[in-house]
């Protein structure tokens, strides 16, 4: 079986500076993978080379058994992208927008609509289902991103920072729908900064720390002889950078 995604050895520079360099990862099939790191780590522009918002300078990527860089249409069906800033079209309804992505994807209409509904309850979208995206919250505009991206039962689903703008309640609901779409058999790549959210969800995590992947696990792989250690610790732990010399 394909997994949903795999990178190996992306490398991006923006001019002399190198945002990520040589990172490789896989999220396979039925798992929600981590991607933490602070500032500046290059976790968003990872993202960006694995949705194809961006070309790497070297390195490849696999979504599904389809390389992004010679079969990009079949790679980007396979997948869905929640960016940290997502971009809606704000004069539509939700219901209109999401009818729009997933004719794109060419979801049939009836089938779109079903899942629509469905993502919508779960999410707890309400009545802003039909109303002017330009009237929503954040918390909002991120539960319709999430269900475009979903629209299509991709294989793969990557979320930058998703919980911004979400009360408790959607937050949880979020992560539910995120173990469902795992269990279904998807794959799931989540960048985030909250390290206890990331420790209740994750079933593995990926650390990125200028630019390059230092650690990469389950919790228990990652603790070693650290004992009942929280992921926070490890994080911090693993992070540190060594102090200035005198």
């Amino acid at each position: 079986m394909n997994h949903p995604l795999i990178l190996e050895g992306i490398t991006r520079r923006f001019g002399a500076f190198t945002a990520v360099d040589g990172v490789s990862l896989e999220v396979r099939a039925g798992e929600i993978v981590g991607f933490l790191g602070a500032n500046g780590a290059g976790k968003t522009t990872t993202l960006r080379c694995a949705c194809g918002l961006l070309t790497p300078d070297a390195g490849r990527v696999t979504i599904s058994g389809h390389d992004l860089g010679s079969d990009p249409l079949e790679a980007r069906r396979a997948m869905g992208f929640v960016p940290d800033r997502p971009f809606l079209y704000e004069r539509l309804t939700s219901r209109e927008c999401l009818a729009f992505v997933a004719a794109l994807y060419t979801v049939p209409p009836a089938q779109a609509e079903a899942r629509v509904e469905t993502l919508s309850a779960r999410l707890q979208l309400g009545d802003a289902l039909d109303q002017p995206i330009e009237s929503h919250s954040l918390g909002t505009r991120q539960k319709v991103a999430l269900i475009a991206a979903l629209v299509h039962a991709p294989a793969l689903l990557m979320l930058d920072e998703p919980l911004g703008g979400l009360d408790p309640a959607s937050a949880r609901a979020l992560r539910d729908v995120l173990r469902e779409h795992a269990d279904a058999g998807g794959g799931v790549l989540v960048s985030t900064h909250l390290l206890d959210v990331a420790e209740r969800t994750c079933d593995r995590v990926v650390m990125l720390q200028r630019g390059r992947v230092i650690a990469a696990g389950t919790l228990a792989e990652l603790r070693g002889n650290r004992g009942d250690a929280t992921l926070e610790q490890v994080f911090l732990e693993l992070t540190r950078l060594p102090e200035n010399p005198a």
